[in-house]
C-alpha cells in the first residue's frame, strides 16, 4: 500500500523558514517524480514544485521560485521542501504527491496534507 506521509508544518513569522518532509513508502519510487502542491482557504490546489527521483532539476511554481527549495532524500524514500522568506500567502495545507509521469504531469498518490500558516 503506498503511503505518502508529510511532517513540518506549522506556524512560522513571515521572512522565516520552515522545511516540510514527505516520506514514502509501499513501492518503488526511482522512476517516479516526487511534488508538492497546496491549497488555501477557499482557493484550488496549486502546484508548488515537482523533482524527479532519478535526476534532473527541481520546477517550481512562479510564485515560490528563488524562495523554496525541493530536493530529494539519499535513500529514495523522503523529500524535503525548504521554503524560506515565507509570506503570508503561503498559508496553505501542503500535499506531498507522486507522478509515474513526470514532474508537471498527472499524480497518482497523495499524502493527507500537512497545514502551513504564515503570520504577518
Amino acid at each position: 500500500q503506498v503511503q505518502l506521509v508529510e511532517s513540518g508544518g506549522g506556524l512560522a513569522q513571515a521572512g522565516a523558514s520552515l522545511t516540510l518532509s514527505c516520506a514514502a513508502s509501499g513501492r518503488r519510487f526511482s522512476s517516479y517524480a516526487m511534488g508538492w502542491f497546496r491549497q488555501a482557504p477557499e482557493k484550488e490546489r496549486e502546484f508548488v514544485a515537482g523533482i524527479r527521483w532519478n535526476g534532473g532539476s527541481a520546477v517550481y511554481a512562479e510564485s515560490v521560485k528563488g524562495r523554496f527549495i525541493l530536493s530529494r532524500g539519499y535513500a529514495e524514500t523522503t523529500v524535503f521542501l525548504q521554503m524560506n522568506s515565507l509570506k503570508p500567502e503561503d498559508t496553505a495545507v501542503y500535499y506531498c504527491a507522486a507522478s509515474s509521469n513526470g514532474p508537471l504531469s498527472r499524480y497518482d498518490y497523495w499524502g493527507q496534507g500537512t497545514q502551513v500558516t504564515v503570520s504577518s
